[in-house]
């Protein structure tokens, strides 16, 4: 998970020439970010649509500012009118609240499954408490379901239920230009994490699923949550495959890549930690206590986190200095 400078600008990127080509007939900018905050993809209204310009997904809260300055200059002065969400993951709706407050009434449309844990609010629900993950609070308009069909930019969307990384989860497949929004369902190169396998609740099936809807829909490229938009999905397809098979063969190997994936996360939003912090903090928080199968044995979960973090030392993904530990390279 290389980090993304503080003060980097994020620019619309396009993949190849083709690809470029389609989202300029899709009237679609793809904002790629880092991995603090997912993808921002940007849809310009069409004069005659009183849908309005759209951004699908708006990264992690303490980007906000980012994210809105970003989407203004993407839309220039044409009002932002609607915000949907992939799924509600902190990297993907951090900035929900930001863009209502900067344009009241635009509305807010997220998957249907989540509906419960919005209305009323419940971090616990929404894996902010469990994650330790921040994201300000804010009010959804519209549910999407399995089967509805949503109009962004010049064209209608598909939207298809993917549960897998997130239960919730949604894809949005265009079929005239067989583009596909992914979420974090797809990436060309990395496997997301399968969340509900580190709450001991299925959810290897349910990305195995999730990836045949994929090839069924057959996509000619795909923007995805994180990384550039990409157009070879079939190899990418085959490489979750292959990691999902794996980690399904050997669990254990999950939860330690997702220990350090969500350790990473952590640094990328706080920079730089003092050990003694972080190896208590991996030792008490909720979703690292399941993960490490450890939330009756506090010395355990402590020893854990120290090999959590003396691995990701040896590794070169994280840098001592002094008494702290950061992103290597940051």
């Amino acid at each position: 998970m290389p980090p993304t400078p503080p003060h980097t600008q994020p620019t619309p990127r396009s993949g190849d020439d083709a690809t470029a080509t389609v989202l300029q007939h899709l009237g679609a900018q793809v904002l790629v970010r880092g991995w603090l905050s997912a993808n921002n993809i940007v849809f310009a209204g069409a004069a005659d649509d009183e849908a309005g310009a759209a951004v699908v997904d708006t990264g992690y809260v303490s980007h906000a500012a980012q994210t809105l300055a970003l989407v203004e200059q993407a839309l220039g002065d044409a009002p932002l009118r609607r915000v949907v969400n992939s799924h509600l993951h902190s990297d993907h709706c951090g900035g929900n609240a930001a863009l209502a407050r900067r344009w009241p009434g635009l509305r807010i449309s997220v998957p249907g499954a989540s509906r419960d844990k919005l209305q009323p609010w419940d971090e616990s629900r929404l894996s902010f408490r469990d994650t330790d993950q921040r994201c300000e609070p804010f009010e959804a308009h519209h549910f999407l379901a399995d089967g509805d069909t949503l109009r962004l930019g010049r064209h209608d969307w598909q939207v298809h239920a993917a549960p897998g990384h997130d239960p919730d989860a949604v894809l949005l497949f265009e079929p005239t230009t067989a583009t596909l929004i992914s979420g974090d369902a797809l990436w060309e190169n990395r496997l997301a994490i399968i969340f509900p396998e580190l709450a001991d609740e299925p959810g290897f099936d349910a990305a195995h699923l999730a990836l045949n809807l994929i090839e069924r829909l057959a996509p000619r490229r795909v923007l995805p949550g994180h990384g550039e938009p990409f157009s070879d999905v079939a190899a990418a397809l085959a490489a979750s495959r292959q990691r999902l098979l794996a980690f399904a063969a050997a669990p254990i190997k999950h939860r330690q890549h997702a220990t350090r994936a969500l350790v990473v996360y952590h640094l990328l939003e706080h920079r730089v930690r003092p050990r003694d912090a972080l190896v208590h903090w991996i030792a008490t928080t909720p979703i690292f206590v399941r993960a490490l199968q450890c939330a009756d044995d506090p010395p355990r979960a402590r020893a854990l986190a120290e090999a959590t973090v003396d691995r990701l030392l040896a590794d070169g993904v994280l840098v001592a200095r002094g008494d702290a530990v950061a992103i290597a390279g940051d």
